[in-house]
């Protein structure tokens, strides 16, 4: 076994999720991260823990929405018995082909995410990891050989998290008791947000692995004018390009694509919640350096920053403020690489993807 596999567990369990002994773990894996799967429970045995483990497969989940259409989808009651009682969950993205569920139609998806959402809310309780498998499936995606992905996936993961988490509270610093933020880039996006009242979270691969970002929610109503996301969405087994938004009091008035627009639609139309944004997310991690079309790297790249509609996450929402609620949470990219800058209250903090704590940024 490749050693890198070994460190990978090790740093899920001990890091991310910080299992205990006599601590219930549920393991969730794709077949092709069997390697992985295998480390991860001697790492859990080592400490003590108690070890579930789910076989995650897009072809069989391909196979019920295709047989259950979105009339047909039902809440597994049992699998939420089963999270209620464990302590830590522990995800492994990976697959065969990153397009299995490409022919299930948009609105059969946006269904089956509807029916999950009570087991996505005990999910988010809990202390969980969601992280990557380098499989030949995702490297192709990426246009890269499977030994390179190999590298860039572990090379993302073994970081050290702790200067990371420094690096970034710089940015939870200026931003969590800030009130409005701006944010430009070029002459296809120009979007103000109230953040007044809510947390920022320091991602420094606690829930996602790899991490490196800083994130909050928008007050609901807050959010106006227009977004561009320049960079792929990769949503359903589909490519949605240069997907185009227009805010009026917080909500999506007009919506547009370029590729796949019955997607993006499908998204906002998923409940009343999906035409709001939950999130905004600032990518900080400058060892993610290219672009993949994997949203648990490619939104935490430097000169970035990323917005999700739907779902806000609750540690994100200060008191006496109101959290947006939905069964989506799709997020979505801007490059902020050129022409660009991120204002909060009124002050310039990052100009062409440079913060203004880094030597490069343009005063």
């Amino acid at each position: 076994m490749d050693p890198r596999i070994r460190q990978h567990a090790a740093t899920i369990v001990n890091h991310s999720v910080d299992l205990q002994p006599g601590e219930n773990v549920v393991i969730s894996t794709p077949s092709v991260a069997e390697d992985l799967a295998v480390a991860l429970h001697e790492v859990v045995g080592d400490i003590g823990g108690v070890p579930v483990y789910l076989a995650d497969s897009d072809r069989a989940d391909r196979a019920y929405l295709r047989a259950a259409g979105a009339d047909g989808i039902e809440t597994p009651e049992h699998l939420a018995a089963l999270y209620e009682n464990v302590d830590v969950l522990i995800r492994v993205r990976g697959g065969q082909n990153v397009t299995e569920t490409s022919d299930v139609t948009p609105e059969t998806m946006a269904a089956n995410e509807r029916a999950k959402k009570p087991i996505s809310d005990i999910a988010l309780s809990k202390r969980w990891c969601l992280t990557q498998f380098p499989c030949a499936s995702f490297a192709q995606l990426a246009g890269m050989s499977t030994e390179a992905y190999e590298d860039f996936v572990w090379d993302a993961i073994d970081k050290d998290w702790d200067a990371q988490r420094e690096h970034q509270q710089r940015m939870v610093d200026i931003l969590d008791p800030a009130s409005e933020i701006r944010i430009k880039s070029g002459d296809t996006t120009d979007i103000t947000m109230s953040i007044d009242g809510m947390h920022t979270q320091n991602d420094y691969a606690e829930y996602n692995l790899p991490g490196g970002e800083v994130f909050t929610a928008p007050v609901p109503d807050s959010v106006e004018g227009e977004v561009l996301f320049d960079m792929p969405l990769y949503h359903q087994g589909r490519e949605v390009e240069n997907a185009h938004l227009v805010f009026e009091d917080g909500v999506v008035v007009e919506h547009s694509a370029e590729t796949n627009e019955n997607v993006l639609t499908s998204v906002l139309e998923t409940d009343e919640g999906a035409r709001r944004l939950g999130e905004l997310g600032i990518g900080m991690n400058r060892d993610i350096d290219r672009f993949t079309y994997n949203m648990l790297f490619d939104e935490k790249m430097g000169d970035t920053v990323h917005m999700a509609v739907g779902n806000a996450y609750g540690d994100t929402v200060g008191p006496n403020r109101e959290r947006n609620e939905s069964a989506a949470h799709v997020d979505m990219i801007v490059d902020m690489s050129e022409e660009s800058v991120i204002e909060v209250d009124g002050d310039v903090v990052q100009r062409n993807g440079r913060f203004v704590f880094e030597d490069e940024f343009e005063s």
